[in-house]
């Protein structure tokens, strides 16, 4: 009996791991499937300023099919499944006041010859662009207000280069106070239809934003504050305020104060040192909806948080544009 009993115990623990198998796989398969349905759209990437510190922005020391110094690379981007890129062009604070402009300038360039050069990426400045690619649609972002050197002329011919969203702060003050001067560049983004992006700012910053802007605000790489304390990430009551602006921002924690609609993803690959197991890089991404799944996270919801609810937004920040009258009072 007792030879019995052992075997039987073996058998149940050997099936249990084949049903154990057939579920991850299955969570795997399903996932895949879904990315391939609704390619990502990353909110924030920074490859730019890798390839300005380690190659001085010289792309014809570069190739993108087989660069492994970083977290981006054409197959990761593939392997992730990502269907449209922002490529962040930042500089630093400290050139505020100084060169700030044209580092931006200098930035924006290599993003335009980088999505030029491949055949793999198409450089894109609208939601239908993003819509009808079959490439992987380059969109850029502006990380920080001190890049237009508290000028709206030069926020408009950022625009006219391609730019589709600004932060209006990095970490560091700006002209801007929150209350006041922050209100011009904020009309003036409505009214190009440029994405107003939260991260980095302030509390009240970020409060006075909402408050002016007549069209969505992304958080384009921020998570929420309540489940990780650090000054980066966004309160409860501002997620709160955020679905009144149907914007996008973690996950299940955003998910019951604000909504999954109210989710996009920006990673924030190449732009900090340290991600989670199994999030190395931008190849990862389908670990991170296998989670989702299963946790018990909805594919018409999953689409949302890859593709959809971006797409909404911007099409709501091209939609205000279209409304806004021009305004002398901002030139």
């Amino acid at each position: 009996m007792k030879r019995n009993t052992t075997k039987l115990l073996w058998l149940l623990m050997f099936f249990s791991d084949i049903v154990s198998f057939s579920y991850e796989e299955s969570m795997r398969e399903r996932a895949i499937e879904l990315m391939q349905d609704a390619r990502l759209i990353d909110g924030h990437n920074d490859l730019a300023l890798r390839l300005r510190i380690l190659y001085q922005n010289m792309l014809s020391r570069v190739n993108l099919r087989e660069l492994n110094m970083t977290h981006t690379n054409l197959a990761k981007l593939q392997a992730g499944y990502v269907g449209a890129q922002f490529w962040s062009v930042y500089v630093l604070c400290s050139a505020q006041n100084k060169d700030a402009v044209r580092l931006t300038l200098e930035q924006i360039d290599v993003v335009k010859r980088m999505c030029n050069s491949y055949e793999e990426l198409e450089l894109v400045t609208t939601s239908q662009g993003i819509s009808d690619s079959i490439r992987i649609a380059c969109l850029i972002g502006i990380e920080g207000g001190h890049s237009i050197d508290s000028s709206l002329a030069t926020l408009r011919m950022y625009y006219d280069l391609g730019v589709r969203y600004m932060t209006l702060t990095h970490s560091c003050n700006t002209p801007c106070s929150p209350m006041k001067d922050s209100e011009p560049m904020v009309k003036e983004m409505n009214r190009l239809g440029m994405l107003i992006d939260l991260s980095h700012t302030s509390y009240f910053t970020a409060k006075a934003a909402l408050s002016i802007s007549k069209a969505p605000v992304i958080f384009s790489h921020s998570s929420a504050f309540s489940i990780c304390n650090h000054s980066r990430n966004v309160p409860d009551d501002i997620l709160q305020q955020l679905v009144s602006h149907i914007g996008l921002d973690h996950f299940d924690h955003i998910k019951k104060i604000a909504g999954s609609e109210s989710i996009g993803i920006g990673g924030d690959y190449d732009g900090v040192e340290g991600f989670p197991e199994g999030l190395e890089d931008v190849s990862k991404y389908p670990t991170l909806i296998e989670e989702l799944l299963r946790r018990g996270w909805t594919e018409t919801e999953l689409k949302g948080v890859l593709r959809e609810n971006f797409l909404r937004v911007f099409r709501e920040v091209e939609n205000v544009r279209l409304k806004t009258k021009l305004n002398l009072d901002s030139y």
